[in-house]
């Protein structure tokens, strides 16, 4: 493949959270899944819970998580009731080993989508079997358009400390178009209301490179975002997982079901861009596109990130990692990105999430009736399973780590009793070669053109069976 067709957004995973790759999980490793379950905790591994709330009112465009826009009442209780039977179920086995949760991440689909009501009968329920007061943080995402007072009232209350917006954007119509349900007064409703109530921390999400973004726009963003002085800021760059509404316009554009238009886009360096319809039916049906916006290559989007970080920074904010900005490093920590990052056991709760134990990735089952059916037979619900290596461990650890622009050595020769600079210098030295990182006696420095990209830089420590290979 080309370098020029590489900077094209294609279809296909960009961002990497785990390893070895989620294709390699599979339903026949739940054996060990189990196993690891009923075995004591290992000594020093701090444990946490992830809860997925898979309600929206509205499918970003974008959106590649499993997540339901058509569920009732009725079925927010049902599926909230299963969500408590199956923290129960895990708060009986022997991995649990009398320890605290050290961070609960309430993610989605959209968690704020639940009422204050729901949210404090949940949680309530949630903590009977897994309490978090001893939580060194309780993250909770949300959608600001589904924010009242009372409700940010009631999140404080039972003990949520990091808040996390997902703001995306300013504009109305990028909003409206990229399939955001919320409105720009609302994200400043929203947020006066967190910053009166005095949460520890208030995160704001953006996307470089949302359907139809220009310079100018995401000028904008960031002045606005470094306006509301929130103490974190994450920016993600977008991308086309295969199952988006994006993905299945683009394909029909490729396959000529659709006119293309010109690209429209002010920035000089989105020509390359792949231009996408606004219509979402075929000519056939008798609606009409109404307007042809742009996908910004991966050079426009880094560009973005770069211009959003080096603002911030002028702002007082410093690297967190390659994704985030926070006002004060020593005060402002992301306990859930770096526990995991570090080996922490997690509980993945919810349909299609995800979790790590002993050793061993576990998926849920990712539909709602498979995911409802095993909690009702008072099954554990999971779908497929990886026991990983020794070896595997240490490089998940490695890739994931070098996404705070800094690997430690010596912390890989005390847990692992590895020599990552020789173990890897082959890779290292490449990258080096590229100007994308700098390798130092007791560790390796990513350069800031190697942390704007560190997602594309990781398959390079990737072992040979899984070179090349999907990731999802």
């Amino acid at each position: 493949m080309s370098e020029a067709t590489q900077e094209k957004t294609g279809l296909g995973n960009y961002f990497i959270a785990n390893y070895p790759p989620f294709s390699a999980w599979k339903p026949a490793h739940l054996t060990e899944a189990h196993a690891a379950l009923q075995r004591a905790p290992r000594p020093d591994t701090p444990l946490g819970l992830y809860l997925h709330i898979p309600f929206c009112r509205k499918r970003c465009k974008f959106c590649y998580f499993r997540v339901y826009t058509d569920k009732n009442a009725r079925d927010v209780e049902n599926y909230a009731a299963a969500l408590v039977r199956e923290v129960e179920l895990y708060s009986k086995l022997p991995i649990v080993g009398g320890r605290p949760l050290h961070y609960v991440y309430f993610g989605g689909g959209t968690p704020s989508y639940l009422s204050a009501a729901q949210l404090r009968d949940l949680m309530g329920r949630l903590q009977a079997f897994l309490p978090w007061q001893q939580a060194a943080e309780v993250t909770f995402e949300c959608e600001p358009g589904t924010l009242q007072r009372h409700k940010l009232e009631a999140l404080r209350e039972l003990g949520v400390t990091r808040l996390s917006l997902g703001v995306e954007n300013f504009n109305p119509q990028l909003l409206e178009y990229n399939g955001r349900a919320h409105l720009e007064e609302e994200i400043y409703r929203a947020y006066g209301w967190a910053r009166e109530l005095g949460f520890d921390q208030i995160n704001i999400d953006l996307i470089a490179g949302m359907v139809g973004e220009t310079w100018d726009n995401w000028r904008t963003c960031v002045r606005k975002t470094i306006e509301l002085n929130p103490e974190s800021v994450t920016v993600y760059q977008m991308e086309l997982p295969f199952n988006t509404v994006f993905s299945k316009e683009l394909k029909a554009v490729a396959s000529g079901q659709w006119p293309v238009a010109s690209n429209g886009a002010d920035a000089p360096s989105v020509s390359s861009a792949l231009p996408l319809t606004e219509a979402v039916s075929s000519p056939a049906t008798g609606h009409e596109p109404l307007a042809t916006f742009s996908i910004a290559d991966w050079p426009t989007k880094r560009a973005w990130v770069d211009y959003a970080f080096a603002e911030m920074a002028k702002a007082g904010y410093e690297v967190s990692s390659a994704y985030t900005m926070v006002k004060d490093k020593a005060r402002t920590k992301f306990v859930y990105r770096d526990s995991l990052w570090h080996g922490a056991d997690m509980f993945g709760c919810g349909v299609a999430s995800f979790g790590h134990v002993q050793g061993v990735h576990v998926q849920n089952l990712d539909t709602w009736e498979q995911y409802l059916a095993a909690l009702d037979r008072g099954e554990l619900p999971l779908g497929r399973a990886l026991p990983v290596t020794p070896r595997q461990l240490q490089i998940r650890e490695m890739i994931l780590q070098l996404k705070t622009a800094w690997l430690d050595a010596g912390y890989f020769q005390r847990k692992f009793g590895a020599d990552i600079l020789k173990d890897h210098a082959a890779s290292f030295a490449s990258l080096a070669q590229a100007g994308f990182v700098s390798v130092q006696d007791d560790g390796v420095q990513l350069t800031r053109e190697g942390l704007l990209q560190v997602d594309r830089l990781l398959p390079a420590f990737f072992e040979p069976e899984y070179q090349g290979t999907r990731y999802t």
